[in-house]
Formats: structure tokens, C-alpha cells, sequence
């Protein structure tokens, strides 16, 4: 985290004079949170900033709201609603209830650990190191069967609308300490029932959702969203499915504003703060 920040120091002023060079704007859109600190602190204090010196309004934003909201930002979604929204991420998986492009209401999250935590921490544990979901997705392309291999899937028949994956977490291990032998294949195998695990949770969980409030249609946001095989189930579900273009689905500038344009309140730059444990119950 403090090498992110230091980083971010250096380019946020570039990017943002790169950004807006020869471009009107009305109006500048920051995360407050939820996120790191350190990052949270640097991205408010010089959106303030620009908002004090320009003397143009400025709108906080929950970006865990806003992962919905890069889905605006594609010309050829036309988005039914009532709409269930799915943001899943590493920090984050989250239902809600989209009654128009302006209201959202929380129906329900999890419980301990997100899903991309879920896909972090198996990468890890199968020697992929930090590249996470995605290389699970690369290894899981083909189906690769070990007799034995079968991991729950949690909450699955559980009525509510919230998520587990802690448990998920043990059980992957579980399986790993009682293999002796870590060929390819028991990796792939293993990461395979992974993906198909979490996914199955996440698209089952969503339908929920969708039956319970006669949704008309599912749109996702997240890093986790990004996710080839999580796409592809929803697509095969009967009611309109809308993802982001990949490039939009991780953290980034665009879908805050997009977020700030349906659904941002201005508010004077002193009331701004940068808020790491901001809650997404709305």
C-alpha cells in the first residue's frame, strides 16, 4: 500500500493535467472510499484542491457503487430496470437493486471474505503468484478431472442473498494438503473446480435476486467481472446480461464519473473526507 501511494504521488498531477488538457469540465468526481487509506487520501486532497482553485462543485463518490456504473459507459446497453447489480471484486461481493440508473438499494453481501480474495489467495497457493483470478481463468480453459476433487459451494441453497467464501478458503486448502503429489494436471483440476465453485455461487446467488425482486435484468461491475467463465454462465441465464468491456472492469477514473453524472450530489470541498470503511448499505 505505501508503494502504491508513493507512486500514485507522482503521477496523479501528470495524469490529471494529461487528462483534462483542452477539456471543459463542470464539475470533479473523487472516491472517498471504501479503499487504502493512503490512496484514498492522496485522490481526495487533490480533487479538493482543484475543486477550491477552479471553484467548480465536487461530488464524492463510493466506488464500490460506481464498478455498476461502467456499464453506463457503453453506447449499446440498454439496461431494463428493475436491474440486479453484482459487484464482485478482491474486497468486495455485493447484490443490489437497481430501480432506475439513479437508486440502488443493498440487498446483500458477504459475510467475511469476497470472491476475488477467494481466487487471490488459491493463485497463491498454487504457485501463480499475484496474478489471481486471472490465472486461474488461463488454467481452468480446459476441464481437467481428478477423481475426488469436488468443493462446496457456499450458501448455495441458503435463502438469503449474502455470501460466504471464508469456509471455501479451508476446504481448497483441505484438498490441496491431501494430495502429496502437485502435478499440472492436479493443479488445473484443482484450479478448474475453483473457478466453477465461486462462479456457481455468484451467478446461483444473483438468479435469487432476480426471482426474489422480478428483476429484468443483470448487470455485474469488479475486477472479478473481468472473469470469462463468470460471463459466460450469465449468459446462458434468460434474462438480459450486461458486463463492462474488461479494460473497465478493475478500478478506474471512468466509471466514477459515470457514477458522479446519474447519481452525484455536489457538496462544498470542506466536507469532504477520504473514508477507508465507508459502507455500501444503501
Amino acid at each position: 500500500p505505501e508503494v502504491a501511494s508513493r507512486e500514485q504521488l507522482k503521477c496523479i498531477l501528470p495524469t490529471i493535467t494529461e487528462a483534462t488538457n483542452n477539456i471543459p469540465y463542470d464539475a470533479v468526481a473523487v472516491t472517498i472510499g471504501p479503499g487504502l487509506i493512503g490512496s484514498l487520501l492522496i485522490g481526495v486532497e487533490t480533487a479538493k484542491t482543484i475543486a477550491y482553485v477552479t471553484k467548480k462543485p465536487i461530488i464524492p463518490v463510493n466506488h464500490v457503487l460506481a464498478h455498476l456504473y461502467a456499464n453506463f459507459l457503453v453506447p449499446e446497453n440498454h439496461i431494463q430496470f428493475p436491474a440486479i447489480g453484482l459487484v464482485v471484486s478482491g474486497g468486495h461481493t455485493e447484490l443490489f437493486l437497481m430501480t432506475n440508473n439513479k437508486d440502488l438499494k443493498w440487498l446483500g453481501g458477504t459475510i467475511d471474505d469476497a470472491a476475488g480474495e477467494a481466487f487471490d489467495k488459491t493463485a497463491r497457493l498454487l504457485g501463480f503468484g499475484s496474478r489471481g483470478g486471472l490465472a486461474i481463468q488461463e488454467v481452468s480453459r480446459i476441464k481437467y478431472q481428478v477423481s475426488g476433487i469436488k468443493l462446496p459451494r457456499p450458501l448455495l441453497h441458503d435463502d438469503s442473498l449474502n455470501f460466504s467464501f471464508s469456509g471455501l478458503k479451508t476446504a481448497i486448502l483441505r484438498e490441496w494438503n491431501k494430495q502429496d503429489n502437485h502435478d499440472e494436471n492436479f493443479v488445473k483440476a484443482l484450479a478448474y473446480e475453483v473457478q466453477e465453485s465461486i462462479t456457481d455461487v455468484l451467478v446461483d446467488k444473483t438468479m435469487k435476486a432476480v426471482d426474489k425482486h422480478n428483476a429484468s435484468s443483470i448487470l455485474i461491475g469488479g475486477g472479478v467481472a473481468a472473469n470469462l467463465r463468470l460471463r459466460e454462465k450469465f449468459q446462458k441465464t434468460t434474462i438480459p446480461f450486461y458486463c463492462p468491456p474488461i479494460s473497465l472492469c478493475t478500478d478506474n477514473a471512468a466509471y466514477i464519473g459515470s457514477y458522479a453524472f446519474f447519481c452525484g450530489e455536489s457538496t462544498d470541498w470542506h466536507s469532504i473526507e477520504a473514508t477507508p470503511n465507508l459502507i455500501v448499505e444503501v
